[in-house]
């Protein structure tokens, strides 16, 4: 079986998601190294979150489809950007995320922002699915980028760490 990151590079090119700016993060390594790796996409990093879901909305205005990549921490920052801009004005920014702050998170400040960002996307109405199995991760990003799409709303994809292997506590257990 495919790994998960093989899974939404395939799902990318389907839906015409060419424009990948991403704030690096080691769970994402594999899935932005595939992305580099194809010439189909360019993809590049970004100083912030905010500036990349700036240049997604831009890209879209612009006739091209794009996915900003980040990890939780980064979309703390996001709440004001989302509401005055693909919320605001009805642009299908898609965002995928790392999961952190759950299962086995060793840093408070993760665990912290995690409790966040569900109640974050709710409270703005933003679509946003958690991939958490293998099989349903290609069904998942593809309904979701078109749902995005055809409504012309952001929208967001959650990556669990029961998917990614997430990041792995730097101390032993018990010591």
């Amino acid at each position: 079986m495919q790994p998960w990151h093989e899974i939404v590079v395939e799902q990318l090119k389907a839906n015409e998601i060419r424009l990948i700016p991403y704030v690096p993060d080691n769970v994402l390594k594999p899935l932005i190294n595939a992305i580099h790796a194809d010439p189909f996409f360019t993809a590049f990093t970004t100083a912030r979150e905010e500036e990349a879901i700036g240049i997604v909305c831009g890209a879209v205005m612009a006739g091209m489809r794009g996915m900003a990549l980040m990890q939780t921490s980064g979309f703390a920052t996001l709440a004001n950007v989302l509401a005055s801009l693909p919320c605001a004005f009805q642009i299908p920014a898609l965002m995928m995320i790392s999961e952190r702050g759950t299962l086995g998170e060793f840093n408070i400040g993760q665990a912290a922002v995690w409790r966040t960002m569900r109640p974050t996307l709710e409270a703005l109405a933003m679509e946003h699915h958690v991939i958490t199995r293998l099989d349903e991760c290609g069904f998942i990003v593809d309904r979701t980028i078109r749902q995005a799409i055809s409504t012309q709303q952001p929208a967001a994809l959650i990556l669990s760490p029961l998917l990614t292997g997430g990041k792995a506590n730097p101390v032993k257990a018990g010591g």
